[in-house]
């Protein structure tokens, strides 16, 4: 069984990734609230503790799974740029389009809760656009550099703000901001649930709409609990020896 004892969401879907399906199964957030035990966590969502840790400890764990806890972070940000960011850039033209595509088609039985789900939406891709970008340019280029330093045995160069925590402080915030954004879709999509009258290009929206949390939630856990939280340690050791 899974101990819940000082273990928080974050730090066990961190071990093993598989994990994660328990916790999107019963809606649990281990990505922006990582950081709160699995007791808490089941109590927030009113999910019986019992429950989760028999659903836990019945998960196989992945055998070709990367673990991340202790890969270079150079790779992780390779893995989370080429898978997460791919797919973002993929997918959030192709959701626009649909959406924009049924508000048309459906405007006068689904029109007004189209075009809610739209709006927010259109906030969270371009929220999420600009995201990518200031990591892609600004705060990963700074962990690689980071990295670099430690294995040349150098202290840590300078970093956006003085720190790798300004940047990543930024990101964080903006991470809750997209979970915000995740929920809303959930809601007026009642739970990703098509209505009766429900065209073929509907039920592909709200399929493309669940797929697209699930990865952000991944996308999302991989960089609060782990690539962040090693890089701010990376740089204090390094400043610590240097001091």
């Amino acid at each position: 069984m899974i101990t819940t004892e000082d273990r928080t969401v974050g730090q066990i879907v961190a071990e093993n990734l598989a994990l994660a399906q328990v916790f999107e199964r019963h809606q649990i957030d281990y990505c922006c609230r990582g950081h709160r035990t699995l007791a808490e966590a089941c109590a927030d969502s009113g999910t019986p503790l019992e429950t989760i840790e028999a659903e836990l400890a019945a998960t196989v764990p992945e055998s070709t799974a990367v673990d991340w806890t202790t890969e270079r972070l150079t790779n992780l940000i390779r893995h989370i740029v080429d898978r997460h960011h791919t797919y973002l850039q993929r997918t959030l033209p192709s959701v626009d389009g649909k959406l924009s595509k049924l508000i048309e088609a459906h405007a006068e039985s689904h029109g007004a809760m189209l075009s809610q789900l739209h709006g927010v939406f259109a906030r969270l891709r371009a929220e999420l656009e600009a995201h990518m970008q200031k990591e892609e340019l600004i705060l990963f280029p700074a962990i690689v550099r980071l990295e670099d330093a430690a294995d040349r045995g150098d202290p840590p160069p300078p970093a956006p703000g003085g720190t790798v925590n300004n940047p990543i402080r930024m990101m964080v915030h903006e991470h809750d901001d997209a979970a915000a954004a995740l929920r809303s879709l959930r809601s007026l999509s009642d739970n990703y649930c098509p209505p009766e009258d429900a065209c073929t290009t509907f039920r592909a929206l709200y399929a493309q709409l669940q797929e697209m949390e699930v990865d952000l939630h991944s996308h999302i856990h991989l960089e609060n609990s782990i690539l962040f939280v090693r890089a701010a340690e990376l740089e204090a050791r390094l400043s610590a020896v240097t001091r």
